[in-house]
């Protein structure tokens, strides 16, 4: 039986996570990047944001924390997690018949306790697979 208090909090972290994406998409747009597709699922999971850079697609991996509690936002791109993004990236190629380069970033949202945005920190190729 679940209690109202984690159905809250699981709530609000999809809220914040949700602010973190927008966050970062209009910090990519900002930078030139044209967003293709947000919050991409297929049966093995989620890609956040997808964008195009130039000739090159990027999968864009959005964290985003309030608080170092958690650690710092980039801390949460375990191996485990990078591995399913190289996944999740073949996946979608696939799906989409697109024989393109590709590269996985992260964009690291960091807010204070208070939820006043500390920094939006964009770390291209944080995950190298190849």
């Amino acid at each position: 039986m679940g209690s109202g208090r984690s159905q809250a909090s699981n709530a609000h972290r999809k809220k914040l996570g949700r602010w973190g994406e927008s966050v970062a998409a209009h910090h990519l747009e900002a930078k030139g990047y044209q967003i293709v597709e947000r919050n991409w699922r297929c049966r093995h999971g989620e890609i956040d944001l997808v964008a195009q850079a130039g000739d090159e697609l990027v999968f864009v991996e959005v964290k985003t924390r309030r608080g170092r509690a958690m650690g710092a936002p980039e801390e949460a791109l375990t191996p485990h997690k990078s591995r399913k993004l190289m996944q999740l990236g073949q996946l979608y190629t696939a799906e989409k018949e697109l024989d393109v380069d590709w590269r996985i970033d992260l964009v690291a949202v960091e807010l204070d306790k208070s939820g006043k945005l500390l920094r939006c920190d964009h770390i291209q190729n944080a995950v190298l697979g190849w």
